[in-house]
């Protein structure tokens, strides 16, 4: 006989989600794309303490940032959980010292690691979003999927890392043997000229949590 689908049992599952993959119930939320809050210990009941329930919304999209099947998802990781898991630091973290190598590919020992719907770059890795400059396409708290192994085309929205240790996300505009100009997704802030000795090196965003 099935298991009746419980309030207790749906949020376990959450939880137990969340572990398999290295994360918080907050960084849950985030990888989904979801406020970070959406599966904090304070929502799961509401102010005159009746059980709430997680939305189908939530849920559908936890499922699918971590390719994970309803069914392995109310056994509890029984099953076979297909989700990529791909290095994660912060954006602002990225400019620092050890963190990739002079190509753009992921290096060192201080990254976590998250899961994502299925990529087929070996070499991708994830960077969390702070601040309003990428506003109003991505927000503080998206993750963008970086891959540095894609080829970089006019109108991409790119990673870059320039020689002096500044890492942006920009959208490539124009690009010449002279000149690299770079826009912003938010147009509060101006565009980049940059010349091309000054880039250390340049990947594409290939997915959002959005």
């Amino acid at each position: 006989m099935p298991r009746p689908l419980s309030h207790n049992r749906i949020w376990a599952a959450i939880d137990a989600l969340a572990a398999r993959h290295g994360l918080s119930a907050s960084g849950l939320a985030k990888a989904a794309g979801l406020d970070p809050t959406t599966f904090n210990k304070s929502k799961r009941q509401t102010a005159e303490g009746r059980p709430r329930w997680p939305n189908t919304e939530s849920l559908s999209r936890i499922l699918e940032a971590t390719a994970t099947d309803p069914e392995d998802f109310l056994s509890g990781g029984k099953g076979t959980a297909r989700g990529n898991r791909v290095p994660l630091i912060g954006l602002a973290q990225a400019g620092r010292g050890g963190y990739f190598d002079d190509a753009g590919f992921p290096v060192g020992g201080g990254w976590e690691e998250t899961a994502f719907p299925e990529i087929k770059d070996e070499h991708a890795y994830a960077l969390e979003v702070t601040g309003d400059s990428m506003e109003p396409f991505y927000r503080e708290g998206d993750v963008i999927v970086v891959s540095p192994a894609a080829e970089v085309r006019r109108g991409d929205r790119v990673v870059v890392k320039t020689v002096a240790g500044e890492v942006m996300a920009k959208v490539l505009m124009r690009r010449t043997r002279e000149r690299i100009e770079l826009h912003s997704f938010n147009p509060a802030h101006d565009p980049r000229v940059l010349k091309p000795q000054d880039i250390l090196w340049m990947a594409r965003i290939i997915w959002a949590s959005q």
